[in-house]
């Protein structure tokens, strides 16, 4: 059965203990869409968290909260990311239709790559599509939203954490983070996306909202007698997805990508609803993804020049921070109730 809010257990915990978990996703989610795979050197960090935090901090709080509050599970969460990363992509930032967004970075070298796959009409690439909003879906939204409930006791692992009035709040501080970055990259770069590509990328969102959205990820569904494998090789499909979404480039590459991402995605679902699938096998599926990325960190550069020791120093801390996460989780888990058990997913 899907866990409600329990607004009384709440209400007995100090301020404190209850934005605790608000704060730090906040902060985790900017750090995991744009310092977790070597995006930003050392002392861009905190630059990073103060300018990105509002919006992508702001949204991973909105979609773990709107899932939690309906008795939803993570299937509507990763719907509801999917849905944020084609609208960070196609209507806040616009880096989906705009083929000059890289060109002042580092990553100016990968425009033909991106170009051998343009969505004729459209104007987009595929595979820069997969790109950003498969990372968003990962990294942004699903690794900080699994890191955090892993620390939290079971009782709160899948409770709302905010009434109404901090909904609001955190959807302000998610709207005008979100015009800030707006607008200060439609000033710098003068781009704006043709109404049909505008409106292509709003359809899109709203299909995926309203698929989100739906009662069906609200039923409890009958687990199947087989059990479950031990959680680390849950991690093995998605480290597949992003050693073989690379290997051709081109409609190729893509075709190969895409179904690595649903044979994935396919058998996570396949394993969750098996007997024994639980809290662990959940942070490993969730967080795969960012061990992967914090792992090819070395072999990247930011998106502006940094001198190699900070570069470096980046790559390290990212190491660092994503180990004592996943780590400290892992422990967490294993200290609680082995019969905990998540709805499936």
């Amino acid at each position: 059965m899907p866990i409600g809010p329990d607004p009384v257990a709440a209400a007995r915990l100090p301020l404190r203990r209850r934005l605790l978990p608000v704060i730090a996703l906040l902060l985790l989610a900017p750090w995991a869409a744009e310092c977790s795979w070597g995006g930003f050197a050392i002392d861009d960090f905190l630059p990073v968290l103060i300018f990105l935090g509002p919006m992508y901090g702001g949204a991973a709080i909105l979609i773990r909260e709107t899932a939690r509050h309906l008795g939803a599970g993570w299937p509507t969460i990763v719907l509801l990311a999917a849905a944020f990363g084609v609208l960070q992509a196609g209507l806040v930032d616009q880096s989906l239709f705009n083929p000059d967004f890289l060109d002042d970075t580092q990553y100016a070298d990968t425009r033909a790559a991106a170009e051998a796959t343009l969505v004729p009409g459209l104007e987009f690439s595929l595979r820069q599509a997969f790109d950003y909003v498969g990372n968003h879906i990962v990294l942004t939204i699903c690794a900080p939203i699994v890191l955090i409930e892993s620390f939290l006791g079971a009782d709160r692992r899948h409770r709302p954490w905010l009434g109404r009035p901090g909904l609001l709040v955190v959807g302000l501080i998610y709207l005008l983070g979100s015009l800030f970055i707006f607008s200060d990259i439609n000033g710098d770069e003068g781009f704006l996306a043709s109404p049909l590509q505008l409106s292509f990328a709003t359809v899109l969102v709203l299909v995926l909202v309203g698929t989100a959205l739906l009662p069906r990820w609200r039923r409890a569904r009958p687990r199947r007698a087989r059990r479950v494998p031990h959680p680390l090789w849950v991690g093995l499909p998605v480290v597949l997805v992003r050693l073989g979404s690379d290997l051709t480039p081109g409609w190729a590459g893509m075709a190969i990508a895409l179904a690595l991402a649903a044979a994935a995605g396919g058998l996570i679902v396949y394993w969750s609803s098996r007997n024994g699938w639980g809290p662990r096998h959940v942070l490993v599926a969730g967080t795969a993804g960012l061990i992967m990325a914090s792992a090819f960190a070395y072999l990247v550069p930011p998106y502006s020049p940094a001198s190699p020791a900070a570069a470096l120093a980046g790559d390290v801390a990212v190491t660092v921070v994503t180990v004592t996460l996943v780590v400290g989780a892992w422990w967490r888990l294993r200290r609680a109730s082995p019969t905990v058990h998540v709805d499936a997913s």
